[in-house]
């Protein structure tokens, strides 16, 4: 290997990443031991061939050569591959260069146990792993560990030759090249299993391959379908998660005394020569693929693209719901995936209530746009038609990964096989069944993190007692329509309980969820910001939503910017109610704010934290239930709020009231008859109580505002 064309080489691939918007992770570097290494690595890209090495070199400082196919060492090609330590499959020394750099440590090796690329990930059939290629099924090489094992047996009969047969310790190493035993590495073999996972995996028109049309004539189909696809991972962003697994360390398995008695024999024994204890090695070899093929699929990153095909596949039904579907991969997102396991992406680690409302990370949105584009699924008012013999029928091997995308994300699951077997289970379950369990996940959510947010934040003397903050659940008298209640600013779901009892009963049902940082004390929601708050409300939906056939959301005060925010978002929502919404804040906190937390940043910058002014007094229109201390970053998350709020107003297509206090002493009148105006719904009602409090859901007069609320929802 000429050492300068490998550096050189490195550079090449760093100045083409830094092109890149490939986001590259690392995980288990700690994994990679000292030593003489084999890397085996999954293998369904290009990619792989030229970012492993760099990768691995940063994490070694030991150059890493790999095999590479014959075809490829022609002319200019080829006499670079060989300097940069590529060795052809078809050289007759191949095994010999490879037992003799892990022997001395010179190099390490990388080996794809499939022996090619796997465009259609199809890599187990029948609880076995299974190589799909063009020329039929194969089980994976195991020439990983048997030249591993060989590494071992020559290590250690040299050693053990040195001083009992020094003859045939000194042939050895002429064989080998080797001046003497000393270049002979001491710290061991060993095979890692590796595991890179790409997400997401789209196929589109992209420069490099239009270049490449332009520059080369008649190119294959082949690879244009390569420099689609990678080429589109590369340059449109996507995430490559590179897992490095436990090591497996070779000297434990030629402790066998067959083995053992041949690395001891004073006789001669070269290197292809057939030894007694052939056959135990070969099985050894066996179990050792068995172990890093098992390693390699067990460390998959599992994203949402992996669930929702999964999920598909597996449903037994033609006709499927979008929101049916969508709440499958919820569940399997949240309640079947077991993070203890199974390695997922970090897309997976955040709440998945979106998947219930809005899909605002479009998570849904792209995985189905493409199997629309593909055929998995047609659409036919508002229904999806799956295509079941999708996932059956064979695609060309070169073009699966562009025509069938999808069943490429599904296979990529299947040697998961505790995983599969939970989202058969779920993906079989009536819709009703997984409505109810998608309600009873999100109600344990919902009071578990209350629980956790509770004893985290409680301040003896402050903190209210705990049944303030717990969020409520009232049953209505049928599953038509239900209610989202959301409560204020430093309050708690018993603040809108006089309107949801009132409402309760009436027949609907009602949910009113706690808002993250609130119920607890104010410490907990300095934490917060208003993303949490919409998380809150959007659980809320998850639940009513799943309970009844129409919703209805509303809200007091900053709960009612919430509920308006939640209507713009998503389209499914029957209709929405504000009460006292926020566009201005009157109180003296809310005019200083921004002055404050400005100076609390500065005082921060510089280490004086005991300047800073976190809170400031409240004095609560409701003292059971508000914080008497109001944290300055919480008006800045109101604020923030109200700015992402406005320019959605007009998307508001559903009936609409607004109700509010014209002496209201918080928020000014005028900019509740503003979100009016803005409104985009046809059907709306603007409703101004001459009552001089912000808290007109309680108190006397509070009849009027319910009575409006409860004929604005009745005629619906």
């Amino acid at each position: 290997m000429n050492r300068f064309t490998y550096l050189t080489s490195g550079l090449a691939v760093k100045a083409i990443s830094r092109l890149s918007k490939a986001r590259v992770f690392i995980h288990g570097e700690k994994n990679v031991p000292k030593g003489s290494i084999i890397f085996a690595i999954n293998h369904f890209t290009r990619i792989e061939t030229g970012l492993m090495p760099l990768y691995i070199y940063r994490l070694t400082g030991v150059p890493v050569w790999s095999l590479a196919d014959y075809e490829l060492f022609k002319g200019s090609l080829g006499v670079y591959l060989d300097k940069v330590g590529a060795v052809s499959t078809k050289n007759p020394d191949r095994d010999m260069i490879i037992v003799k750099s892990l022997l001395t440590g010179e190099a390490n090796w990388i080996i794809f146990p499939e022996g090619r690329m796997v465009k259609s990930k199809k890599i187990f059939k029948e609880g076995r792993f299974m190589v799909g290629s063009p020329r039929g099924g194969h089980p994976p090489h195991s020439g990983a560990a048997s030249l591993a094992l060989r590494t071992e047996f020559y290590r250690q009969r040299l050693l053990s030759l040195h001083e009992k047969c020094p003859d045939e310790a000194q042939r050895l190493l002429s064989l080998f090249k080797l001046d003497s035993v000393e270049s002979v590495s001491r710290k061991g073999t060993y095979i890692v299993p590796v595991n890179l996972t790409y997400y997401p995996i789209r196929a589109r028109e992209n420069i490099i391959n239009t270049l490449a049309e332009n520059l080369v004539e008649e190119m294959p189909e082949r690879i244009t379908e390569e420099i689609m696809l990678e080429g589109s991972m590369l340059l449109s962003g996507v995430d490559i998660d590179i897992r490095f697994g436990s090591p497996i360390k070779l000297d434990k398995f030629t402790d066998h005394p067959a083995i053992e008695q041949d690395i001891s024999a004073t006789c001669e024994i070269n290197f292809d020569d057939p030894l007694p204890s052939i056959q135990t090695m070969r099985k050894v070899a066996l179990d050792i693929m068995q172990t890093y093929m098992s390693d390699i699929y067990s460390m998959t990153t599992v994203n949402h693209d992996h669930l929702f095909a999964s999920v598909l596949k597996l449903m037994p039904f033609k006709k499927i719901s979008k929101s049916d579907l969508r709440r499958r991969v919820f569940l399997a997102a949240t309640h079947n995936l077991d993070r203890k396991r199974v390695y997922h992406h970090t897309s997976l680690d955040a709440d998945q209530v979106h998947l219930l409302t809005d899909d605002r990370y479009n998570k849904f949105k792209e995985f189905i746009t493409i199997a629309l584009e593909k055929g998995i699924v047609a659409e036919e008012d508002g229904t999806l038609l799956k295509d079941a013999s999708k996932f059956s029928a064979g695609s060309d091997f070169h073009r699966v990964r562009l025509d069938n995308p999808i069943s490429v994300m599904a296979n990529e699951l299947e040697p998961l096989t505790l995983l599969q077997r939970k989202i058969r289970r779920l993906a079989w379950l009536p819709e009703s069944r997984v409505r109810r369990m998608t309600v009873n996940c999100l109600l344990a959510k919902a009071a578990f993190d209350f629980e956790e947010d509770y004893k985290t934040f409680y301040i003896e003397g402050e903190s209210k007692e705990k049944d303030v903050g717990q969020p409520l659940l009232l049953r209505g008298a049928s599953e038509e329509t239900g209610v989202v209640l959301v409560h204020g600013y430093m309050a708690a779901p018993p603040e809108v309980r006089k309107l949801a009892d009132y409402l309760a009963h009436r027949g609907l049902w009602v949910y009113c969820p706690r808002l993250k940082g609130h119920g607890t004390s104010p410490d907990d929601l300095a934490t917060r910001t208003y993303k949490d708050w919409v998380e809150s409300v959007d659980l809320g939906y998850g639940i009513i939503s799943n309970i009844c056939k129409h919703v209805v959301v509303g809200g007091f005060s900053t709960g009612a910017a919430l509920a308006l925010d939640l209507a713009a978002r998503v389209r499914e929502v029957k209709g929405v109610f504000a009460v006292c919404p926020p566009m201005r804040l009157q109180d003296f906190a809310a005019r200083f704010a921004p002055a404050v937390d400005t100076w609390n940043r500065l005082m921060g910058a510089v280490h004086l934290d005991g300047a800073r002014k976190v809170f400031v007094e409240n004095i609560p229109e409701n003292p059971h239930i508000n914080y008497s201390r109001n944290p300055i970053s919480g008006v800045k998350e109101i604020e923030a709020l109200m700015d992402t709020l406005e320019p959605k107003l007009p998307t508001v297509k559903v009936p609409a009231i607004v109700a509010q206090s014209f002496k209201d002493p918080v928020v000014n009148y005028k900019g509740s008859a503003r979100i009016f105006e803005l409104l985009g719904s046809e059907n709306k009602q603007y409703h101004l109580f001459n009552f001089d409090r912000h808290g007109i859901l309680s108190g006397e007069g509070t009849y009027r505002v319910h009575e409006a609320i409860w004929n604005f929802i009745k005629y619906l």
